[in-house]
């Protein structure tokens, strides 16, 4: 009897912080950051318990019978996401947010980067963000938008 056909399957793991941040470019005068982020642009931030969703895909070993050991992808989200980001002050804790202003989006590439670093090549597939229950943001790695 033949082997079995190599079937992929996506696996996904939640992890939720608490964060605050401040919504402010420095490219911006202070009249433009609060004229653009309103109430976001409190001079003191503002807080929210984030709920990321990572997504991994990859062929299902026939072995193991797993695309990825959900305890290893507990360990990278642990130290991609809940070591840097929870608890924190994303503007004054985070390095990677003193140049840059820490939306929602902006913050899902940065997931992505970490994570990218850990995962096996080529497993990550998406992060999803929610800031909110009605603001959220999917990121899949892409840099650009490719032209029509």
């Amino acid at each position: 009897m033949a082997p079995p056909a190599a079937r992929l399957a996506r696996v996904s793991r939640a992890v939720t912080f608490s964060a605050c941040h401040r919504l402010h470019s420095k490219s911006l005068s202070n009249e433009e950051n609060l004229k653009l982020f309103g109430k976001c642009n409190n001079p003191n931030g503002h807080g929210h318990n984030y709920k990321v969703i990572v997504t991994v895909r990859g062929e299902i070993d026939p072995v193991s019978g797993m695309v990825i050991n959900l305890t290893d992808l507990k360990e990278y989200m642990q130290e991609a996401i809940m070591e840097p980001l929870d608890h924190k002050n994303l503007d004054k804790d985070v390095p990677y947010f003193a140049e840059v202003v820490s939306t929602t989006e902006n913050l899902a590439v940065f997931i992505w980067e970490n994570l990218k670093k850990l995962l096996p090549v080529g497993t990550l597939y998406k992060v999803k963000v929610y800031e909110t229950d009605q603001n959220i943001v999917v990121y899949k790695g892409e840099e650009i938008m490719s032209e029509k």
